[in-house]
């Protein structure tokens, strides 16, 4: 068998192989973001500890209800003298006694603080909600950034295996060309050298496309190694008009990093609240409780006087206590005063943050809407190209075969025309990447 057959043998085990190993699950991009949204661990964490911010926003934990306490304590004591010169000259005393207790502990009021810490556990919470919506959003932009590259590879496969079909045949073309004296074996080498060419680039292709299909199954967090999911939806073409101004407007409201922000500046304002209602009003508590006290005493000995012996007794009492208690600071060397400040200055800062924000999400809305209004042109032309080439093609291999062109000429014109296909696919990958931070940007990732 000749050499390059050999070789041919070869570059098809080695594709065979290479698509064989996993089983490829068709799977649409609706069905991978759902699975995706399952799937991943940052989500997760962001949802519990969302969990966390829930359980803690209640009334409970501001302070606003009383704090009752049990209490219960054992005093016991054993002492034993010898005096020769007392009365009793050898005695032993045990005292035991038990006090249970109930104490309750009520701030009535401090200042308003209640109200103050329950709208913070409120900011809190929507915090946490903030937080699993950009962890929703990260999850989602990068399974379609990986769904769309592997479609991408899919379809540039799709043309080198049309183009491995036009090598194949011109193979066949050039050996009955030669049986009837008409070409020569420099002919049929070149044609067989120009399908090696494209059967190594089949095969690094595919392993290009296996690569894509691995990077959208960790996109997706799936474990399973043994299945391997492929974009079965079309490459469509975003080719949606957007306006700068309504990107920006939408941008300002629904941007989930400028909500967090926004909510950070709320925290900042209810912090200075709180400092506010320390310094300016006074703190009412109410303590009250009840406690019994039961002992018991027993001493050894018998008593000089009447002859009896002292033995024991039992005794006990319960005491009530109600109690008003109002503080109000006069002075604290300006403690309090500098906290205010200090928050003000914080709030200052957090508005500050949002504005800064604000403009470098502009500049950077900016250069994305201009980058993909230039991927729509390069798009268009790209198209033009393909069309061109696809024309061009074939007319060259019409011409070929009339022997009008050159191997060297047909083969340059399937070489514009794999380029061509590349430049497109490439034009369509970057104008879906820019679409998508653009969505990200304004806020529609999560919404969409």
């Amino acid at each position: 068998m000749p050499t390059y057959l050999y070789r041919i043998i070869y570059t098809s085990a080695l594709l065979w192989f290479s698509t064989g190993l996993m089983a490829q699950t068709p799977i649409s991009l609706s069905e991978a973001i759902e699975i995706g949204l399952g799937n991943n661990y940052q989500i997760k964490i962001a949802e519990k500890e969302l969990s966390i911010a829930e359980n803690n926003n209640t009334l409970k934990a501001t302070g606003r209800y009383p704090v009752i306490d049990f209490n219960l304590s054992s005093n016991n004591t054993f002492t034993r003298s010898n005096n020769p010169a007392g009365f009793v000259p050898k005695v032993t005393n045990v005292n035991s006694g038990l006090t249970p207790s109930v104490d309750l502990r009520w701030t009535v009021f401090d200042g308003f603080t209640f109200k103050i810490n329950k709208q913070r556990l409120d900011q809190l919470q929507m915090q946490g909600g903030t937080q699993v919506k950009v962890a929703v959003e990260n999850t989602i932009q990068s399974i379609i950034l990986a769904y769309y590259q592997a479609l991408i590879q899919k379809e540039q496969l799709g043309v080198l295996n049309e183009v491995i079909d036009l090598s194949r045949s011109r193979i066949e073309y050039q050996k009955v060309r030669q049986e009837f004296a008409q070409a020569g074996t420099f002919d049929v080498l070149q044609s067989e050298d120009a399908y090696l060419n494209d059967s190594t680039s089949l095969v690094i292709q595919n392993n290009s496309y296996q690569s894509a299909l691995l990077n959208l199954k960790l996109a997706m967090g799936v474990d399973d190694t043994d299945v391997l999911y492929e974009p079965n939806e079309s490459l469509e073409l975003p080719k949606t008009n957007y306006e700068f101004s309504d990107l920006e407007q939408k941008m300002f409201v629904e941007n989930q990093n400028i909500r967090q922000l926004l909510i950070a500046q709320q925290l900042s304002k209810l912090n200075t609240d709180l400092q506010k209602a320390a310094r300016k009003y006074p703190t009412i508590s109410l303590g009250s409780g009840i406690s019994a006290n039961g002992s018991a005493f027993w001493q050894s000995g018998t008593n000089p006087f009447t002859q009896e012996p002292f033995g024991g007794d039992l005794s006990g009492n319960v005491n009530y206590y109600l109690n008003l208690t109002g503080t109000y600071n006069i002075f604290d060397a300006g403690n309090r005063k500098r906290a205010v400040q200090n928050a003000k200055i914080e709030e200052e800062i957090a508005a500050m943050n949002i504005e800064d924000l604000k403009r470098n999400l502009s500049a950077q809305l900016r250069i994305t809407l201009d980058n993909y209004n230039n991927q729509l042109q390069l798009v268009d032309l790209t198209e033009r190209l393909i069309e061109s080439a696809d024309k061009n093609l074939k007319i060259a291999e019409e011409r070929f075969k009339g022997s009008l062109i050159t191997s060297f000429d047909y083969r340059a014109v399937q070489l514009n025309y794999i380029n061509a296909s590349q430049s497109r696919l490439n034009a369509i990958f970057n104008l879906k990447n820019t679409e998508t931070e653009l969505i990200r940007l304004i806020g529609g990732m999560v919404r969409e």
